[in-house]
């Protein structure tokens, strides 16, 4: 089986850290690079974020890239959250990856997106786990550069304009809109999206989880501690948005991405149709349409996900905590 070449675009948050792990642990995929984009933290934060997991992950050597800040329209400081804590991984770190500045090259994300692709041209896939303003920008510098993609995976949007940033928008999506709306117009590479709505209709157990991260290995251990803390993995708090709609759960958002990226057999159903993002209305603006009777008079459609297997998303799960025996760099067949 030939190497799969992945570049992932990540604003490293709880879920972005265990999609990582599962990313690094599958057969015949290699990470060309990690690019860092502003979300669940600051793009210095995800940078720092990225670096740990990697270290956890036994993959230091691959190169992380900061870049940017903030949407394309309004401020930083108008959509940053602290879902996942202020640090994106529950503020339950004892201390930040040391020198974090010395690890991350001077070349801009995009630039460095853009210099990969043009170097391996249709043999990257592209994963995007946060809000798309490194693509947008991306496409925006070089019009040509969706085309030398061999395919685009993202997890953000929705299909039945259920949000968890808004009423109406998902977070990804929600943060940027602008963004959002240009990568889902501009990017006409095959292109496979993991909405809100499929995580939270195919969530896993809570006896799953709990079995998850009670194993003896550094990424377990890893995955236990930055959750301790956060509301979000708690079966204990049954009021929030996905659980009100869809019913308690353990959802690893990003994971349901990079599963379907590194093994296409995880998704069990799926709808093929032009999408669109809106970009008007305080209520509706970041949601993103399904247009499956062709009222958009749009070409390119993209394929959104609606069922998966979920046995084997837990398998890949569990791969990835269970990659290396603890204490020593020995694999587990």
């Amino acid at each position: 089986m030939s190497e799969k070449l992945l570049i992932i675009d990540t604003d490293c948050g709880i879920d972005d850290a265990q999609a990582i792990l599962m990313a690094l642990a599958a057969p015949h995929v290699r990470v060309l690079a990690v690019t860092c984009v502003f979300g669940n933290s600051s793009v210095d934060n995800v940078c720092q974020n990225v670096l740990k997991v990697l270290a956890v992950g036994e993959r230091g050597q691959i190169p992380v890239f900061r870049g940017s800040t903030g949407p394309l329209v309004g401020t930083t400081a108008d959509v940053l959250c602290d879902h996942f804590g202020t640090d994106g991984l529950g503020d339950v770190l004892e201390e930040r990856y040391p020198r974090w500045e010395e690890k991350i090259p001077t070349e801009h994300a995009v630039n460095a997106m853009l210099r990969l692709v043009a170097e391996n041209p249709k043999q990257v896939t592209l994963v995007a786990l946060g809000p798309l303003t490194n693509l947008a920008v991306a496409v925006k510098m070089d019009p040509t550069f969706p085309g030398k993609l061999k395919e685009l995976y993202i997890m953000g949007g929705n299909m039945e304009g259920i949000g968890n940033l808004t009423p109406c928008a998902e977070f990804n999506f929600g943060m940027d809109p602008e963004a959002a709306y240009i990568v889902l117009e501009e990017f006409l590479c095959p292109t496979y999206l993991a909405s809100w709505e499929y995580a939270c209709k195919n969530a896993l157990s809570w006896e799953f989880f709990e079995e998850l991260t009670s194993q003896d290995t550094a990424p377990s251990r890893f995955i236990k501690t930055i959750t301790s803390r956060c509301w979000d993995y708690s079966r204990e708090v049954l009021s929030k948005e996905r659980d009100v709609y869809f019913g308690p759960g353990f959802v690893s958002f990003d994971s349901y991405a990079v599963s379907a990226c590194v093994d296409a057999g995880v998704v069990a159903e799926s709808v093929r149709c032009p999408v669109r993002v809106e970009l008007q209305g305080p209520m509706c603006r970041g949601m993103m349409v399904l247009d499956r009777v062709g009222r958009l008079n749009k070409k390119h459609s993209v394929t959104v996900f609606t069922k998966c297997h979920k046995e084997k998303l837990a398998r890949l799960l569990f791969q990835s905590i269970r990659r290396y025996e603890a204490g020593a760099g020995k694999c587990i067949p």
